[in-house]
Formats: C-alpha cells, sequence, structure tokens
C-alpha cells in the first residue's frame, strides 16, 4: 500500500460510519507486516500537508506497531520488521522529533523510547554521536529531548548496567554545560527558553538519581553545574506569559523549571550529602556539599517561601520539596543554626498556615467531595502536599529539637483554641482552629509521650476536639473525627469520656456531608481496636455495619474496608449472624471496583486497591467463621463467581504479585528447590483445576488454594524482599539520617 492509499484507509478509520472503520481498521491489520508500511506511518506522521487528524492516527498506528513488534519479548520469535525499515525509521524519527507538533512529538516521544530502549547501544552505536553533533548545532532541543530519554533508560538501573551513563556523561554534558550557561544569561527568556532549561535539568537528574558520575565529582565541573542551578534558582520566575488558571500555572515552562531545580538540589542534599555516609568518597562529596552548597540553598528556599507569607504564588510541588529541604536540615547542627534566626516567621507564618482550611479546600469540598476525600487519603497526593510537607516539618522540628520548639508551637496552638473559644459565633476563626487540630493529631505520638503534655490529653480532647463533633461547619466536625481517631488508644481516666468520643464518631457515620462520614468510619477503626468491653460496641454492632456499607456504595477506598476488617477480626465467631450479608455486600462493593477499574484503564483509579481489600475482607470472614462449616454453603453462590474470575485471565490484574514473584525472577523461579516453587505452583494450580471439576464445598477450595498459595508466596516473598529492600533504600537512608541524633 502506497502512501495515498494509506492516508485513504487512515482516513476512513476516523469515519463516523462503523462499517468504514471496520474495513479500514481491517485493512491495517492486512497490510501492517508488509515491508515499507511502518516507514511509510511515518511519512505520514510528518508530513505538514497531511490533516493533523490523519497524522495522529498514523502516530498512534506507528506507535502500537513498534510496541508490540519492535523487540518481541521473546527472543525466538522471527522479526517482523526489516532491518532496513529499521534503519529508516531511526534515522528518521531523530531528524524530525523537534518538528512535529507537541500532540504528534509526544507518541514519536513513546516511539523513541521503545527504540533505545531496545537497541541502545549495541544495535544504535551512532546515537550518542548524533546527540553530540546536533547539541552544537541547530537541532538543539531536539537532541535535548533525545538525550533524556536515553539519560532515563539508566536513571533506575543498578550500578552494573549504569556503566553506559559514565559514557554519555562524558561526551554530552560539557555540551549541556555550555547550552546552560547561555540561556540563563539572556536577559528576557522567553518561554521555550525554558523548556530547553527543563530538558537539561531532566538529563541531569537522571544522571545523577542514582549515583553521581565520576565526571561531576570533579569540584570544577560540579561547582560550574551548582552556579547556575543556583542561579535559576534566585531569579524570579518572569511575570509576564504566566496562566491565571492556578492548574495551567503550575505546568508553565517557569515553574517546571524551578520545580526540576529544586528537586535536583533535594535529591544531591539528602542522598549524597549526608555526613554520615559510610563510602570515603561519598563522605567526601558529602563534606564539600555541606560547606559550600547546602547553606546557600536553605537560604534560597526561605527567601521562596516568603512569598507565601506576602500572599504570592508558589507551586504546590515546589513548596513540599522546600519544606522536604527544611525537614531534612533539621537534625544537622551547622544548617538548623542558619534556620534559626527565622523559624519563629517560618513556622507560625508560613507553615501553620499552610496547614489549615483554605479557599481551595472549601471549594473541592463544595464542588466535589468524593474528590475531596479522594485526595486526603491518596499517598501520591502527598507528595504534592503542602499541608503534609508542613506536618512532617512540625513533627521533625518537635522530634529532634523539641526542648526549644515544642512547648512554644503548643503555647501557639493553645492560643488558637483560646481566641476561637472567646470569639463570637459569626467571627470564630474556623480555619485556624482546624490547621490547630490538624497540629494536635500530627504530634499525637510526640504528646503521649511527654510531660506535661501527656497528662492534660483527655483533657484537651474533652475541652477542644469532642465539642466540635457539632459544629456547624462540616470540616471541623471531621477534623475532629480524625483528631480522636489518632488518641482513641490514650487511657481515659473516665471511661465515658471514651464512650462519648465513640458515639459521636458512630453518629458521625450518618453525617449529612461525605467527608464526615468517611472520616468517621476510619476513627471508627481505632476505636474499635481501642476498645476493652466489646459490650460497648455490641449492641451498635448491625447499625455500624449498615452505615459502613451505604459509604461503601459512595466512595471505593480500601482503608473503609480496613474498618470493617478490624471488626470482624475484633468478634470473630460473633459475626456468624452476619456471614453472609458482609459477604454479599462484599462482593456488591468488589464488582464496583473492578467495573469502575475496567471503564478507564489509563486513569489512577483507587478501584483496583479496593477490590483487593474487599477480597481480603471476604477472606478474613471466612477465616472468622472457619468452625462454622454450614455457613460456607450459603456464601457459595456468591463468592464462586469472584474466584472464577480471579482464577481466570480476566483475573490477572488482581493477581499481580503472583505473576510479579514468576515474571521479575524468573531464574531463580526455575532453579530454586528449596522451597520448589514450580511444585507449589502446579500444585495449586492442579488442586484449583480438579476441585473446579467436582462439586467440592467452597470451604475446601478456599483452603487448598490459601494453602498452595501461601507455600509458593511466603517462599518467593524471600527472594521478593532483596528487590523490595533496593526499592525502599532511598527510604531508609533518608529514615537512618532523620533518626540519627543531631551531627
Amino acid at each position: 500500500m502506497d502512501v495515498p492509499s494509506l492516508v485513504v484507509v487512515l482516513q476512513a478509520a476516523l469515519s463516523p460510519n462503523p462499517a468504514e472503520r471496520k474495513a479500514a481498521e481491517e485493512s491495517l491489520t492486512k497490510f501492517q507486516y508488509t515491508p515499507q508500511h511502518l516507514v511509510r506511518l511515518l511519512q505520514i506522521v510528518i508530513d505538514d500537508n497531511c490533516p493533523m487528524a490523519v497524522r495522529q492516527v498514523a502516530s498512534i498506528q506507528f506507535k502500537n506497531f513498534i510496541a508490540k513488534n519492535w523487540a518481541p519479548l521473546d527472543p525466538n520469535e522471527p522479526q517482523k520488521i526489516l532491518q532496513s525499515d529499521k534503519d529508516m525509521v531511526r534515522d528518521h524519527i531523530l531528524v524530525f522529533i523537534a518538528q512535529v507538533p507537541p500532540l504528534l512529538r509526544v507518541q514519536l516521544g513513546e516511539c523513541l523510547k521503545t527504540i533505545i530502549h531496545a537497541d541502545y547501544p549495541e544495535q544504535w552505536p551512532r546515537l550518542l554521536d548524533w546527540v553530540k553533533h546536533n547539541l552544537q548545532g541547530q537541532q538543539v532541543y531536539g537532541a535535548l529531548f533525545v538525550l533524556q530519554i536515553l539519560a532515563r533508560k539508566y536513571e533506575f538501573k543498578s550500578e552494573e548496567e549504569r556503566t553506559p551513563v559514565q559514557h554519555i556523561v562524558q561526551e554530552t554534558f560539557p555540551h549541556l554545560l555550555n547550552i546552560f550557561s547561555r540561556l540563563v544569561q539572556i536577559e528576557k527568556p522567553a518561554v521555550e527558553v525554558a523548556d530547553l532549561i527543563k530538558l537539561i535539568c531532566k538529563i541531569f537528574w537522571s544522571s545523577i538519581y542514582l549515583e553521581i558520575p565520576k565526571q561531576l565529582l570533579d569540584p570544577n565541573a560540579f561547582n560550574a553545574w551548582m552556579m547556575l542551578f543556583l542561579n535559576v534558582l534566585e531569579r524570579s520566575v518572569p511575570l509576564e506569559g504566566q496562566p491565571l488558571d492556578p492548574e495551567l500555572r503550575k505546568s508553565w515552562g517557569w515553574w517546571k523549571v524551578k520545580k526540576w531545580t529544586v528537586h535536583i538540589l533535594n535529591r544531591l542534599y539528602t542522598r549524597f550529602g549526608d555526613l554520615k555516609l559510610r563510602n570515603p568518597e561519598n563522605r567526601a562529596f558529602a563534606q564539600m556539599f555541606q560547606k559550600n552548597y547546602a547553606g546557600k540553598i536553605l537560604e534560597c528556599h526561605l527567601n521562596l517561601l516568603g512569598v507565601i507569607r506576602v500572599g504570592g504564588y508558589l507551586p504546590d510541588r515546589v513548596t513540599n520539596l522546600i519544606l522536604q529541604y527544611l525537614s531534612n536540615s533539621i537534625s544537622k547542627n551547622s544548617m538548623y543554626t542558619l534556620l534559626q534566626p527565622q523559624l519563629d516567621v517560618l513556622l507560625f507564618e508560613i507553615v501553620f498556615p499552610l496547614m489549615c482550611f483554605n479557599d481551595n479546600d472549601q471549594k473541592l469540598w463544595e464542588e466535589d467531595p468524593h474528590e475531596y476525600v479522594r485526595k486526603g487519603y491518596d499517598i501520591i497526593e502527598d507528595l504534592y502536599s503542602p499541608r503534609t510537607a508542613s506536618m512532617d516539618f512540625v513533627s521533625e522540628l518537635v522530634r529532634k529539637r523539641g526542648k526549644e520548639n515544642l512547648q512554644k508551637f503548643i503555647q501557639f496552638i493553645v492560643e488558637i483554641f483560646k481566641r476561637y473559644d472567646e470569639a463570637p459565633l459569626e467571627y470564630k476563626p474556623y480555619r485556624q482552629k482546624d490547621g490547630a487540630l490538624l497540629a494536635v493529631g500530627a504530634l499525637c505520638d510526640k504528646l503521649k509521650q511527654t510531660e506535661p503534655y501527656k497528662s492534660e490529653l483527655e483533657h484537651m480532647l474533652m475541652q477542644h476536639v469532642f465539642p466540635e463533633f457539632r459544629s456547624p461547619v462540616g470540616h471541623l466536625r471531621a477534623k475532629a473525627a480524625w483528631v480522636a481517631g489518632q488518641y482513641a488508644h490514650v487511657n481515659f481516666s473516665d471511661k465515658n469520656n471514651f464512650l462519648q468520643a465513640l458515639h459521636s464518631v458512630v453518629s458521625g457515620l450518618r453525617d449529612p456531608e461525605l467527608p464526615v462520614r468517611v472520616d468517621s468510619v476510619f476513627a471508627l477503626r481505632s476505636f474499635v481496636e481501642a476498645c476493652k468491653d466489646l459490650n460497648d460496641i455490641r449492641p451498635i454492632l448491625p447499625q455500624l455495619l449498615d452505615e459502613i456499607f451505604k459509604l461503601m456504595n459512595e466512595v471505593e477506598n480500601e482503608d473503609l474496608v480496613f474498618t470493617l476488617e478490624t471488626i470482624v477480626d475484633k468478634f470473630g465467631e460473633e459475626m456468624a449472624p452476619y456471614a453472609l450479608g458482609l459477604c454479599q455486600n462484599l462482593a456488591a462493593a468488589f464488582w464496583r471496583c473492578m467495573n469502575t477499574t475496567e471503564a478507564d484503564d489509563e486513569a489512577d483509579d483507587p478501584g483496583a486497591l479496593a477490590a483487593v481489600g474487599c477480597l481480603r475482607a471476604i477472606s478474613t470472614i471466612l477465616e472468622s467463621v472457619s468452625r462454622l462449616p454450614h455457613l460456607f454453603v450459603q456464601v457459595e453462590p456468591t463468592l464462586l463467581p469472584i474466584m472464577q474470575r480471579m482464577l481466570t485471565t480476566d483475573g490477572q490484574d488482581i493477581l499481580v504479585p503472583l505473576d510479579n514473584y514468576i515474571s521479575r525472577g524468573t531464574a531463580h523461579f526455575l532453579t530454586c528447590k528449596e522451597p520448589d516453587y514450580q511444585q507449589s505452583l502446579w500444585n495449586m494450580i492442579s488442586s484449583v483445576t480438579m476441585q473446579a471439576a467436582d462439586p467440592m464445598r467452597l470451604q475446601n477450595l478456599t483452603q487448598t488454594l490459601d494453602f498452595h498459595y501461601q507455600a509458593l508466596a511466603n517462599g518467593v516473598a524471600q527472594h521478593a524482599e532483596q528487590r523490595r529492600a533496593e526499592i525502599e533504600k532511598e527510604q531508609m537512608e533518608k529514615a537512618s539520617a532523620a533518626a540519627a541524633p543531631p551531627s
């Protein structure tokens, strides 16, 4: 099929007529493996005279074909793309990557990523030469775009696999430094300049993520880079051209540059600038970094935060990263000395206001309470949240420097409580009270262990927290429930105070505001765990279960299921009368979660996690009534469809851990005999197959499946722990540094 004919077919693929679309798709499938087909698709993508819609369809076809066929997973599978076509694609994609519109560049970028990961350096040795040449020519953007993809290939690789990084850095970083230097000297730079600097930052980030290349350990080379990053950090973001919409503004080029700069400096500081590092070479670098740069960065960060104090704009992610840097500075004597003169202003005029309920919270609460709940319980959101970073800063401050800071901060909170209590109803500082309650909840571990606060906690809860269960303001009712949950395990001198809080939380399950109901059901888990006399809960157990299931119908969140599991675990066989209803409700919730997840495969939806939570809760229920086999007969019709789904190909996305155990450690899985993973897997599959054919009871099936799955998973988990340790290594290093005494 020649290019004009292919254009006609691609246009037909956009037809509103289903028959025409189907015919076009069949034609594309028929000719996809013919010689030159891939090249012709690329020709259409880069043709400015072709309609944009057709170019976009061609780019998607091109990307999908490359993703599937460029480097087959099975090395014995015959190649479906001619070598001559591969050569032509590689040459042309480099030339045109910077020339196509951004919409198409995204697709070509994904193609280039696939090709680079498969071919560089063995099948594509000339790639780095092309990049190096164009960094010095007219295609600087294209060269940076390609280099960024190349650098990302090695970002998370092990030390042995990162060997090519040294060569890449040696060949390209001197040119990057020259380009960077020229760009920062432009007096009134356009936003296109920001795009170039952002690419340089991302290349630098990928290159130093796990280790600093030897070329950058040279003091002169490193200093040249640091001077440029500090220049960018200190320079004000241009006012001209900034979008007014906050969502667009945070993605604007110059704010992206600021974010990546802070990102890089934080990485250098937290991973490589710690004096407690044992590696002598890294320790020398850490000493140099602490001496020459850490304090200057701190000063710049404080200046940036000062913008918030006067009502200026700073993106949430930038604020979060800066506060992370400050939190890491608290334990270091030299850095804390620099921080101290501005600490009160920072703590009371910047950090605490960030902890308070704000206009954006109010808008989201009113317009989309489901999204408000999702953001409040999403750990990914915490990476971007100034409020979370502020809580972490306060917690770290009172933990490491509590002697000089805890008392004054608690006194500040007490003053807010007093002003709130004394103010007339229409003038009460509701948002400040919200922030004060958040602070009290965040510091619960410290306050539970420290006198005189430890002795006053019950009084504080009765006077300042529990009354807000009746607040006319929804977000204070929610915060009261959350704080009550944080302190549910306090030894109440008066049991009635515990019961008052418990019943207030239970009442919150029926609150008209969704976020209040969600915070209440989460707090309920803590009260159930802390309850010493189940008679305090037993009379209202049916009511609790009913309210929890109502909430599960509204919100897909695994934390809701945790509360249900806690109740089931606490009451054990007493849950027998409710077992059928529990399983039916959990099964219904499971199918809702699955349907939500399947409706949008690309969405970062909590539905899959909630579905797993439902399965886990069902397992807990079955375990709690395991000595009552007659109940299994009742729940069979409800649970068998779920088991059928989970034990077929359609259910594999929930069984990802089992797949990961095998596919990510195949050699170990095949060779290890102690334990014998293959035999365990075979036993599991055999048992499932045999019992599916035999009308045995569900109890037998679930017990057998669980036994063999655990035998396999527990054994392989020992091997998987090594991989998990690698992933958590950075977090452990940070936690270790934070837990150590001040240096």
